[in-house]
């Protein structure tokens, strides 16, 4: 597996993935983060555009995207009942779903992130346990609770080196 740029030409295997996950999450007792709506075709353009948008090619398939970019996040400035690990400069994840016909993908992307900066910042909602699970796997830290830019809560996790 290799992690690339997304392009225009992936919009629509990309947003296959992010329709999928939003089932995937509904059948695992997680049916609000994501609904039926989010990530909008247009913000998943906005991602391409800014250059932060990535995906994670298997062979010929794309297996996984997200996004990562680094320094400062305005949605991890302020952290509720806990703290960070560090202040130093991080990178950051944010929605990372995967095509679940190649195994490990996620993880991979995650890895690949955290081999970026050694430190990454990523967040999540209580009720995406399969997501925290694998947060876990990887040496992430839950630190608190951040909201997001719709107000909502989402567990934050931190891994450093």
């Amino acid at each position: 597996m290799q992690i690339r740029k997304t392009t225009p030409a992936d919009l629509a295997a990309v947003m296959k993935i992010y329709r999928d996950a939003q089932d995937f999450m509904k059948l695992h007792g997680n049916p609000g983060q994501w609904g039926t709506f989010y990530p909008t075709e247009e913000l998943v353009k906005d991602d391409i555009a800014a250059g932060i948008s990535c995906v994670c090619v298997d062979g010929n398939t794309i297996a996984a995207v997200f996004v990562f970019k680094t320094g400062a996040d305005e949605t991890y400035a302020r952290i509720y009942d806990g703290a960070w690990l560090n202040d130093e400069r991080y990178g950051v994840v944010h929605r990372i779903a995967s095509a679940h016909s190649v195994k490990g993908a996620a993880a991979f992307c995650i890895d690949w992130a955290f081999e970026q900066c050694g430190n990454v910042r990523i967040d999540t909602h209580a009720d995406n346990i399969p997501m925290q699970h694998l947060l876990a796997k990887l040496g992430f830290m839950r630190c608190g609770i951040i909201h997001t830019y719709d107000g909502t809560s989402r567990y934050a996790f931190q891994k450093t080196k």
